[in-house]
């Protein structure tokens, strides 16, 4: 199992959430479309040649964005990614994707 972590403007959240559930993340035992999201500063420099969804090359730029973070089988997690990818406005999603144990895989 895995945690995908992204950064997301509000205004384009429930695209992403939807689109991650869609591909199958944020299922635990019997519940679907399961998230956590925290509110949070992003900041970035689009640089010569970008085409920033916000913001101006060269110029630094702060963002009310939002962390969605979900459970992902790692079976799944290209295809909950790819469509994270699809339904982000910015041209570079950051994301990350971290393993997550379960008490089962504790013993």
């Amino acid at each position: 199992m895995l945690v995908i972590v992204c950064f997301v403007p509000l205004s384009h959240a429930d695209a992403v959430r939807a689109a991650l559930a869609g591909a199958g993340a944020g299922a635990i035992g019997a519940y679907t479309a399961c998230s956590f999201t925290s509110p949070g500063q992003g900041r970035f420099r689009p640089e010569a040649g970008s085409n920033p969804f916000i913001g101006d090359e060269g110029r630094l730029s702060v963002v009310d964005e939002v962390r969605v973070e979900c459970v992902c089988p790692r079976d799944r997690a290209r295809a909950a990614l790819e469509a994270m990818i699809a339904a982000h406005p910015y041209e570079e999603p950051a994301y990350h994707c971290y393993e997550a144990l379960t008490l089962a895989d504790l013993g």
